[in-house]
């Protein structure tokens, strides 16, 4: 199943000479329950609601669908001239350094008129500091 979340807007498009239809490649791992992949679908969401301009869509390295590729190619069929890949990843081990730099490679041979950024994982920042901090003093799971 393909899925693209975008809000509709009231507002007319702001134009600019050096203006870019940006698509947001949100990209987790995967996994064979739906229940883990519906939490990328509820990111793309809130994301796009905040984005309204922006394409968002998700993808992921293996086991779900889309893949990178498929998603990759449907942001460009659609309309995008810039791609960014960003991954919903905490830390840069392989799948999210090499592995999506690969997918980049692919994608940006396939299409070279498309400007591809693969942007780096959750990792260090200070606002995830503070999610693992409400976790901690919230109620546990059953």
């Amino acid at each position: 199943m393909v899925r693209q979340f975008r809000r509709s807007t009231n507002h007319p498009p702001l134009l600019s000479v050096h203006s870019m239809t940006t698509a947001i490649l949100l990209i987790a791992h995967g996994s064979r329950l739906d229940t883990a992949n519906r939490d990328l679908d509820w990111l793309a969401e809130s994301l796009a609601q905040r984005r309204p301009d922006d394409q968002v869509r998700t993808a992921y390295l293996e086991i779900a669908e889309p893949d990178i590729q498929t998603a990759g190619t449907q942001c460009v069929e659609q309309g995008a001239d810039r791609v960014l890949l960003v991954p919903f990843f905490l830390s840069p081990g392989r799948h999210a350094t090499r592995h999506l730099a690969e997918h980049r490679d692919r994608l940006a041979n396939r299409f070279p008129d498309v400007h591809w950024e693969l942007k780096p994982p959750l990792g260090r920042h200070d606002n995830l500091v503070q999610v693992i901090e409400d976790r901690v003093d919230g109620p546990g799971v059953a």
